[in-house]
């Protein structure tokens, strides 16, 4: 199937010829019960239909828990410093899924070997999960020994990938490399001061993050499966969409249904809806389209414009779930400067992700101008109105984003959105 030409996926044959029985013995189909229990690695990005397996579903159900536990710890701290340390572990807790989804994406066998070690990486992300409160302070330590072992196994992994896939031990020796790198310094860490435990992290993610750019320039052209990959990133953006959805539900269970309080609910649910429909049917489906068609030229760093645009798009989702939260349940004039922030800046941040996975796909930032560019000041302005009750400011922001959404269509159907379904 040609992934330039999604008519051909209509086209291919409904019924294949049955492999014969040598066949079936050389190349068992997954799921089967034919194939060995231990399988050597193998690229995995050619044209074939390819979805998301249930292992990485329940994979992600652990780092979801992580976001979960940091929004709550943000909340008790809406303060600079708050932000700042909520930014900060959410992006190593992305970083931590982006480079294992990398990785999947190219060598996924699903062999034991494996599986084993897939579950193995979700037991560390589930202790990340239980230190991350207190990361910064006093179970830092046990947060950084469990993304260390996310570190290990990616390493074991990739020393598999580059024995055996020989085509790509190119890309593979980047990867390899920055991530034996990451490990190091965050094993160093855990004997380290406080400051400089967090510079060594800081280090790590940054050493990690370069490596996909390095390949790009530098892997020898190895592919990505261009259908997975934003598969997984849109559940992903769906799972974080569910704590701004959680955040509605538990803020109006703890005002007892004040009235203001729903009315708040009412349109931040509103606001919710019309983030999902921007990712969904506009700029991520936009994303998508390009990585389909230009995503296999290496060299466009379409695939690089589309992984990182997405650290600020779910940094601001999560966001916006703790200002929604803040609004429900401060609807009057007990509101903080931080709450307020919370729920504008959040929405700020997933918009210009949005801008920067349309324009960055695209290879030209016009292609973001004027949808979605001219959302962002519109939401960071209406932050300034301090004079607005809840109520009304949350209603400011879900007429805003629905107006965003509206002049998305509008740029779709005149077609200079091209767009396909994520």
């Amino acid at each position: 199937m040609n992934q330039r030409d999604p008519q051909a996926r209509e086209d291919r044959p409904a019924d294949p010829e049955p492999k014969s029985a040598d066949e079936s013995r050389r190349n068992p189909s997954p799921g089967d019960g034919s194939e060995p229990l231990i399988r050597p690695p193998q690229l995995r990005t050619d044209n074939a239909e390819r979805a998301a397996s249930r292992l990485e579903l329940f994979f992600d159900l652990a780092y979801v828990l992580v976001v979960a536990e940091l929004a709550a710890s943000f909340a008790k701290d809406l303060s600079w410093h708050g932000a700042a340390v909520f930014a900060g572990l959410f992006t190593i807790t992305w970083w931590s899924w982006v480079t294992t989804t990398l990785y999947a994406n190219r060598f996924d066998t699903n062999d034991i070997v494996y599986r084993l070690a897939k579950l193995g990486n979700t037991g560390a992300v589930i202790a990340m999960a239980a230190s991350a409160q207190e990361a910064i302070g006093a179970k830092a330590v046990a947060f950084a020994f469990g993304y260390l072992v996310t570190r290990l196994l990616l390493v074991a992994l990739y020393v598999r990938a580059y024995r055996h896939v020989t085509a790509a031990r190119s890309t593979v020796r980047i990867y390899l490399t920055a991530t034996a790198a990451a490990a190091t310094l965050w094993a160093a860490s855990l004997a380290a001061p406080d400051n400089i435990r967090y510079a060594m992290w800081a280090a790590g993610i940054l050493v990690e993050a370069v490596a996909p750019l390095v390949a790009t320039r530098r892997g020898g052209g190895v592919p990505l499966h261009l259908n997975h990959l934003p598969e997984r990133f849109g559940l992903f953006v769906i799972l974080v969409l569910g704590e701004s959805v959680a955040s509605i539900v538990v803020g109006v269970h703890d005002t007892d249904w004040a009235k203001t309080s729903v009315l708040v609910a009412a349109s931040g649910f509103m606001t919710v809806a019309a983030l999902w429909w921007i990712y969904f049917d506009l700029g991520g489906a936009a994303g998508k389209r390009k990585l389909i068609e230009e995503g296999d030229d290496q060299e466009t760093g379409v695939a690089d414009a589309y992984v990182y645009g997405h650290l600020p798009l779910m940094l601001g989702l999560v966001t916006v779930a703790v200002g929604i939260e803040q609004f429900i349940v401060h609807p009057g004039d007990d509101l903080s400067n931080a709450g307020r922030w919370a729920m504008h800046g959040g929405t700020a941040l997933f918009l210009i992700g949005t801008a920067t996975v349309v324009a960055g796909t695209a290879g030209r930032w016009r292609a973001a101008w004027p949808w979605p560019f001219i959302a962002i000041p519109a939401v960071a302005m209406a932050g300034l109105a301090n004079a607005l009750v809840p109520a009304l400011a949350m209603g400011l922001i879900a007429a805003i984003v629905v107006a965003t959404v509206l002049a998305g269509i509008r740029e779709q159907r005149r077609g200079t959105l091209q767009t396909t379904e994520v």
